[in-house]
């Protein structure tokens, strides 16, 4: 089993390694591949040391499985290739998710539908994941007609650039801006690029990857904040149902759910928040109630570390389903 991180020197990819060193991912070979400023490199890991490897030596390679998390432009340009050659890629980018020919997966929402013939696999955007890991069992059982989201988004989804600004503006120093504003003590509701609609790119992959994944008639409104926060991404979200529900089934159903954890008592303060939810892979849940201005709707305070079950985890798993099924 030779498997591929391409990018693994970026911050999605440090994760993936470790990632896969604790949930004991086997491989025979790791190739680490990343962009021409870092070939050559020596990265240390698992006890020994990796020289890190440019795209076209990894293609001569032909790894089993490369894990993809280098930018749209990469993929859409490389993927295709590894593909030819036999590789399963498993891409991190927004480049393949909304190609109908290829599979946008949550494992526990849709692995059944990885094929053996699937050598394009796109892994969803973070904010998608950790809402539909929540959504899903709801909607399994009582239908959702439709979902108002707004999303508080760590700056690590982002990427170092953000982490430096967000520490420069803490110490007072000029230097350079990740943002088109200042991100300490601030909140930014600008994620990605905006679109003719007034909707930004991040807004509408909440709905389309929603479509996709889950169900094409469910109508989602987004909103997407940047926040000055490291730990993981927020979302408060409002779901319209179409069978009538109790909030305590609601609670225990989610109580139920692998990869979900429930954090729901308001008597003793206890709730998601980014601080719990860094380095742990579960979504948690919790504020679990009523809309009472409508008798079929609910909210939901939703948190999890967008690098890990938001990137690295979801396509790490993805690479033990496929390892499990096909090899």
């Amino acid at each position: 089993m030779r498997i591929a991180i391409v990018g693994a020197t970026g911050m999605v990819g440090t994760v993936m390694l470790d990632v896969i060193k604790e949930r004991s991912l086997h491989f025979d070979e790791l190739l680490l591949v990343a962009s021409k400023n870092s070939v050559g490199k020596i990265v240390s890991y698992c006890g020994r040391d990796y020289t890190v490897i440019g795209l076209d030596e990894a293609l001569l390679k032909q790894p089993d499985i490369a894990i993809f998390s280098a930018g749209g432009e990469t993929s859409l340009l490389w993927a295709p290739k590894f593909a030819k050659i036999g590789t399963v890629v498993i891409d991190n980018s927004s480049a393949w998710r909304m190609d109908p020919s290829k599979k946008l997966i949550i494992p526990e929402i849709n692995g059944s539908e990885i094929e053996k013939n699937d050598k394009i696999i796109a892994n969803p955007n973070c904010s998608t994941i950790q809402m539909l890991m929540v959504l899903a069992p709801i909607h399994k059982k009582y239908g959702i007609k439709r979902v108002i989201v707004s999303t508080y988004q760590s700056i690590t989804g982002t990427g170092v650039k953000a982490l430096k600004q967000l520490e420069n503006e803490y110490n007072d120093i000029e230097g350079e801006m990740a943002y088109n504003y200042k991100i300490h003590q601030n909140a930014i509701p600008h994620c990605d690029d905006f679109l003719e609609n007034g909707y930004t790119k991040e807004e509408m992959k909440l709905s389309n990857e929603t479509h996709k994944i889950l169900d094409p008639s469910i109508s989602v409104s987004a909103t997407a904040v940047r926040i000055p926060v490291i730990g993981g991404h927020s979302e408060s979200i409002n779901i319209e149902l179409e069978k009538p529900f109790d909030v305590s089934e609601i609670t225990q159903l989610l109580k139920e759910t692998k990869g979900v954890i429930v954090k729901d008592d308001i008597l003793n303060l206890d709730y998601p928040m980014p601080l719990y939810s860094k380095n742990k892979d579960e979504v948690f849940v919790g504020r679990i109630r009523k809309d009472f201005s409508h008798k079929k709707a609910l909210n939901l305070w939703v948190v999890a570390d967008n690098l890990r079950k938001g990137a690295a985890t979801n396509a790490v798993q993805i690479a033990e389903k496929i390892v499990a099924d096909f090899f």
